[in-house]
């Protein structure tokens, strides 16, 4: 690896930080080890400022950049949001409804597809439905039932968009960054 910038951060596809480096797990550091790099980040990932501070914690984490682009949230550095489970309610859908005039029309002519535009529920034989039907009978009273489905359970759903893991360091030694 080249010789880093104190404080630069790196994506790396192996376990462990090589010498000069630390995992971007959020631990607690000595200031007294590590007071380059304390300069540098000061308390803004944690620490008392007086003993410790902590470098970013990446684990299971997007990296949004600062700052806000047009119609984006701002985020500053440090800030942490979002969660990984979200329950959803009934306030969470949107208003709408499900119309059923109380009788639904099928065939006893024999399926051929599994398209149902256009198409009819027919008597299975190579598909769910048929078009055209020289027929179109009222299904029974059983074929439909006016109970409502099971839904919900107010049970958290995963919300963690598709994700690549991969491990994150930050130099503790190297090239002092100037500013501009």
């Amino acid at each position: 690896m080249s010789t880093p910038t104190i404080g630069e951060i790196r994506i790396v596809g192996f376990t462990f930080a090589p010498p000069g480096w630390v995992p971007c797990a959020g631990q607690l550091l000595p200031i007294s080890e590590y007071d380059t790099l304390f300069m540098l980040l000061g308390t803004t990932y944690g620490g008392d400022g007086q003993n410790t501070f902590a470098v970013p914690d990446f684990r299971g984490r997007i990296v949004p950049g600062t700052g806000a682009g047009p119609g984006l949230s701002n985020y500053t550095p440090g800030q942490m949001g979002g969660v990984e489970n979200v329950t959803l309610t009934l306030n969470n859908l949107a208003s709408h409804g499900h119309p059923f005039s109380g009788q639904l029309n099928g065939t006893t002519q024999g399926a051929g597809q599994n398209d149902p535009v256009g198409a009819y529920p027919a008597a299975s034989s190579q598909g769910f439905y048929a078009t055209a039907p020289t027929e179109n009978v009222a299904l029974g009273a059983g074929a439909v039932s006016g109970q409502a489905l099971p839904v919900g359970g107010n049970q958290p759903h995963n919300n963690i968009q598709p994700v690549l893991a991969l491990n994150y360091i930050i130099a503790t030694e190297g090239i002092f960054p100037s500013q501009p």
